[in-house]
């Protein structure tokens, strides 16, 4: 076989790499080389400049450190059956990588994620041996996430920790159910251990020596997991089931949805339930209600046809059409629960609203100034000059909120 050389390999394992999903820096603590010394940077807020078509974050260094893999898991196109390109990155090829990259600007972190070769030891091993460069020889300051196996043994979990600013393991699918049908080689109470155990040493390092007072540097942006969508007959009420789990018992930054979208030699295989990009969409949105908002899973899928999420608007709308009793809302008097139950308002929009009513009635126009658009929030609230009157229990309400698309004329 020809020997690639690292363009064609960058090629095909960032190509590979559009599989996993990955995250900002958010977590992480804020480094500056300019003050540390090194190369590098990262900031407490994120490192998001700059966004795929679809909405996805581009600004790490998104690759595999081989497409090589012992599995077959039969959603992943990575799989040891697959008949896809197959390439493999040394260590130093990705430090150099991500030190020339940055160099140019294009990123400010690295996201790191692997096929299994030969054995998860040696895998991680290799992995473990990026960051530990970056950051030890190099000095790098930047992001750095890195997505674990979670076969792995402990040790080398901890090394990747003290140099990696977010660590992941993987839950693949929604239920052990779809797991062990479509991934059998991978067994979901080894995943669970490794979560739990990664989550105990998280919590352990967070606490400050008795010695020096200080705590000891460890995966500080916490651990994230990532989850296959449609790929089984999970339904969405399912899937928030999970995810809530997963929160409560893990205390994970974030749970990702990653639509399946079909290979082709072996989507004959899966079923596809479409559309898998808005479906994911409203997965986010609804996860987003559970950990912001105060919304619990069952009241999210509660009326929602076969579990299932309402394609066609976002799940706090849909509440809120489906419990238009609890409407309207005073926002001079309501407090922070019952307004951010109001669709069109978001967590900063209620801060300001309650902020800005200490030192006056809000009227209308006010709260149009706090919110992205007022027409979301007009049917469901009361102001010191406004009353929806019946618009909120009007029968074509939905209609008006979320119109159905129509074909524009071209002439």
């Amino acid at each position: 076989m020809a020997q690639l050389s690292v363009r064609e390999k960058l090629a095909v394992l960032s190509d590979a790499a559009k599989y996993d999903a990955s995250c900002a820096s958010s977590g992480a603590a804020k480094r500056n080389s300019l003050k540390s010394g090194g190369i590098g940077s990262t900031e407490g807020m994120g490192i998001c400049h700059s966004y795929a078509p679809d909405g996805r974050c581009i600004s790490l260094l998104k690759i595999l450190l081989t497409n090589f893999c012992v599995y077959d898991c039969s959603y992943c196109v990575n799989r040891s059956s697959s008949n896809v390109r197959r390439a493999r990155f040394t260590p130093k090829e990705v430090v150099d990588l991500t030190l020339d990259f940055y160099k140019r600007n294009y990123i400010e972190g690295l996201f790191l994620s692997s096929g299994v070769v030969r054995s998860p030891d040696e895998t991680m091993g290799e992995m473990v041996e990026v960051a530990r460069s970056l950051r030890e020889d190099h000095r790098f300051q930047g992001y750095i996430h890195l997505k674990t196996i979670p076969e792995c043994s402990q040790e080398l979990i901890e090394k990747a920790g003290r140099y990696a600013d977010r660590l992941s393991i993987n839950v693949e699918l929604p239920t052990d159910e779809g797991v062990k049908k479509l991934a059998p080689e991978k067994k979901p109470e080894t995943i669970r251990v490794s979560m739990a155990k990664l989550r105990s040493k998280i919590e352990e390092k967070a606490e400050p020596t008795l010695q020096t007072k200080r705590r000891e540097r460890f995966a500080p942006g916490g651990q994230s997991t990532q989850m296959i969508i449609g790929a089984d007959q999970t339904s969405d009420e399912g899937i928030l089931k999970t995810s809530a789990r997963l929160y409560g018992s893990y205390r994970l930054r974030r749970v990702y949805y990653s639509a399946f979208s079909p290979i082709p030699d072996s989507s004959a295989a899966l079923p596809l339930m479409k559309p898998p990009l808005m479906r994911e969409h409203r997965l986010y949105q609804a996860d987003w209600l559970m950990r912001f908002y105060g919304f619990r899973q069952d009241e999210i899928t509660a009326g929602q046809k076969g579990g299932m999420l309402d394609l066609a608007v976002d799940p706090k709308l849909a509440w809120a059409l489906g419990h238009r009793a609890m409407f309207p809302v005073d926002v001079n008097r309501a407090d922070r629960e019952a307004l951010l139950r109001v669709p069109g308002l978001g967590v900063k929009s209620v801060d300001r609203i309650l902020s800005s009513r200490r030192h006056r009635k809000m009227r209308l126009e006010d709260v149009g100034r706090l919110c992205a658009s007022i027409t979301k929030v007009r049917p469901f609230i009361t102001a010191a000059d406004w009353s929806p009157g019946n618009l909120t229990d009007s029968a074509n309400l939905r209609g008006r909120l979320a119109p159905e698309p129509e074909q524009l004329s071209l002439f």
